[in-house]
């Protein structure tokens, strides 16, 4: 067993790096518009989750286990969106511009990225809904900058 990961270790230095993929694994099932349908999927989850957990923290004692259920669920999804945001469009769609032209488009697109990781971030620490305000808000920008396919 030892001697197959060795081998493999090796081989794996043996493939060319300047392969050039859309996607880490390159296999065309994610497309922009899906993944940031799944964000706003995750946004409406966190608002809902705040509004619960604002409501059940009235009686914090008679509501524990739902309270403690709906604090991971906004933090689950507050990190789905993180996650979206920097292991497909920081890793795979935000690409270094060809030219100077394209420059300011890109520190734009990157400036945004970084936002929507933060705000998702306070999202994480709080029920303040002018995070959750500012998340949704960031996320229509994000589709305008990143949505690019017509849906079918």
């Amino acid at each position: 067993m030892k001697q197959l990961l060795c081998l493999a270790a090796a081989l794996s230095f043996s493939i060319p790096t300047n392969l050039s993929a859309h996607c880490q694994v390159p296999c065309g099932i994610y497309d922009d518009n899906n993944v940031i349908s799944s964000m706003h999927t995750d946004y409406v989850t966190i608002e809902k989750a705040i509004d619960q957990i604002t409501e059940l923290s009235k009686d914090p004692s008679a509501n524990a286990h739902q309270l403690t259920r709906w604090i991971i669920n906004k933090e689950t999804h507050a990190q789905s969106i993180q996650d979206k945001v920097l292991n497909y469009f920081l890793a795979q769609r935000l690409k270094l511009p060809a030219d100077d032209s394209e420059k300011e488009l890109y520190a734009k697109k990157l400036a945004l990225c970084h936002e929507v990781i933060v705000v998702a971030m306070k999202c994480k620490q709080s029920t303040d809904s002018a995070n959750v305000e500012k998340l949704h808000d960031l996320l229509h920008s994000f589709e305008e900058h990143f949505g690019t396919k017509e849906e079918e």
